[in-house]
């Protein structure tokens, strides 16, 4: 199993940052283009707990489906996704926010495992996967710096 930590701090209120996170298809503005990344369906009208997303995306240029259930669903603090069905033998994602500094703290805690079995898995994680997983949450991080500047003060 691999992990993946990654935080930002964001100048903006914790339920402003946790109702961004909410809304599935905010994921496709903070992920690259490269991936082609889009959410195809939803099984509830909004996340909540046992929801089922449907992603397409594109990896290495492949077409990959994606499926991920919300297994643990506590707003505005937290919420987990688990990949049902899609590129990885395991994926679970871990997403936490708390109020800190005037502003949220995201933090994301992901384990995963790719394809390839206990003899591959570590030559595919080594030759691609594991800079991908970084560049994704790099981009993710440039984004949302972008998308939460700070709020202006009244002098």
């Amino acid at each position: 199993m691999y992990k993946i930590d990654s935080q930002i701090w964001l100048p903006r209120p914790l339920n402003e940052v946790f109702a961004f996170f909410s809304d599935a298809n905010n994921l496709q503005r903070i992920t690259p283009a490269w991936l082609d990344f889009h959410v195809v369906g939803m099984s509830t009208p909004a996340i909540q707990a046992h929801t089922k997303i449907a992603y397409r995306l594109k990896i290495r240029g492949i077409r990959i489906r994606w499926q991920s259930e919300i297994t643990r669903w506590d707003p505005p603090n937290s919420f987990v996704d688990r990949q049902i069905t899609g590129p990885y033998a395991h994926w679970n994602h871990e997403h936490v926010s708390t109020e800190e500094r005037d502003g949220t703290l995201c933090v994301d805690h992901v384990q995963y495992l790719p394809p390839g079995g206990p003899l591959l898995a570590p030559i595919v994680n080594w030759l691609a996967v594991s800079r991908d997983v970084q560049k994704i949450f790099e981009y993710r991080r440039q984004q949302l710096e972008q998308l939460f500047p700070p709020l202006h003060q009244k002098n």
